[in-house]
C-alpha cells in the first residue's frame, strides 16, 4: 500500500485551457524549486475564449474535482477566463474539501502590477472575448485604484493561433497590429496580457505597442502568491531536492508535448491522457 502523503508533501495543481498556462507554471519552478507540481491543460476543449459563463464553470469544477482525486494541495488556476468566469464557484469547492484547499488565480496579482507600473493612469487589456465581457480585470484594477483608465481590446484569434504553433507570417503580424492599434491610439503606457498564451508575442506585441509601453504578465507576481499562500499554511514541501513536474491533458499527449516544451521552456517528460466526463462529485 502506498504511503499517505503529508499534506506538505503533495502536489501543486496548475490548469488552463490549453498549453497557455505553462508560462505560469514556469515562473513556480523557477520560484518554489522544492514544490512538486501537477499541471492540466484541457486541450480537447480549448479554446475557452468564446465560451458561457455556464460552460466555464462547470469546466473548472469538473477539473478541480480532478485534480482533488490527485491530491493537491493547493490550485492555480492559470487561465484568464476561467478565472473570470468561476474564480468564486471554485474557491468555495475547493474549501469545503477536508483539506480546505486554496485556490489561486490569475487576473488580480496582474491588475495590481499594472496599477503599480502605470506613469499616466491609462492601462490597456488584451484577453479573449470572454475575459473582457466579464469585466473582470476593470474590477481588480478599480478596486486598486478607482481612478485609472483601463481600455479592453478582445482578440478572438491570439489564443488559437499561439495555439496552433503561430508560425510568424504577415497575417499574424498584421493580426496583432490591429489589436494593438486602439492601445495606441488610448495612449496606454501600461499593458495587461490577459492570457497567458500571450507572453509568447511579446516581442511582436512590444514592436508594435512601443518600447516605452510596460508589459504586465501574471506568473511572477502569481508566483510570490503561491509561495505566501504554502508559508502561511505550513505546507511548503520540506524536501531539499529539486521537485518533480507532471501533465496531463484532455487532448493528445503528443500534440501537447510538441507545444508545451516552448511555452514551458523545458523538458516535459511524459504526458498522461485523462477524461472528463461532465460531472461533478459532492
Amino acid at each position: 500500500m502506498a504511503r499517505d502523503l503529508h499534506p506538505s508533501e503533495r502536489p501543486v495543481a496548475v490548469f488552463d485551457s490549453g498549453v497557455g498556462g505553462l508560462t505560469v507554471l514556469h515562473e513556480l519552478l523557477v520560484a518554489l524549486p522544492h514544490e512538486d507540481f501537477l499541471y492540466l491543460g484541457d486541450t480537447a476543449r480549448f479554446p475557452y475564449g468564446d465560451r458561457t459563463v455556464e460552460e466555464l464553470e462547470r469546466f473548472s469544477l469538473e477539473i478541480g474535482e480532478l485534480l482533488l482525486a490527485h491530491r493537491a494541495k493547493l490550485l492555480v488556476v492559470a487561465c484568464n477566463t476561467a478565472t473570470a468566469a468561476a474564480l468564486p464557484a471554485l474557491q468555495r469547492r475547493m474549501m469545503e474539501t477536508t483539506l480546505g484547499v486554496d485556490v489561486l488565480a490569475v487576473v488580480r496579482p496582474e491588475a495590481a502590477g499594472a496599477v503599480a507600473a502605470t506613469r499616466n493612469g491609462r492601462i490597456g487589456l488584451l484577453a479573449t472575448p470572454a475575459t473582457v465581457r466579464s469585466r473582470a480585470y476593470e474590477h481588480a484594477v478599480g478596486q486598486v485604484d478607482p481612478y485609472v483608465d483601463l481600455t479592453s481590446v478582445p482578440c478572438p484569434d491570439l489564443a488559437p493561433i499561439i495555439q496552433s504553433g503561430f508560425p510568424f507570417d504577415e497575417e499574424v503580424v498584421a493580426t496583432v497590429k490591429e489589436y494593438c492599434a486602439p492601445l495606441r491610439d488610448a495612449e496606454v503606457d501600461t499593458v495587461i496580457l490577459g492570457c497567458t498564451h500571450y507572453p509568447l508575442l511579446r516581442p511582436l506585441l512590444q514592436r508594435h505597442l512601443g518600447r516605452g509601453v510596460a508589459i504586465v504578465t501574471s506568473g511572477e507576481a502569481l508566483a510570490r502568491q503561491v509561495e505566501h499562500a504554502l508559508s502561511s499554511r505550513g505546507l511548503q514541501n520540506p524536501k531539499t531536492a529539486e521537485g518533480d513536474y507532471r501533465f496531463l491533458t484532455t487532448g493528445d499527449p503528443e500534440e501537447f508535448r510538441a507545444l508545451g516544451t516552448r511555452f514551458l521552456q523545458m523538458p516535459l517528460g511524459d504526458v498522461a491522457h485523462v477524461e472528463l466526463h461532465g460531472g461533478v462529485t459532492a
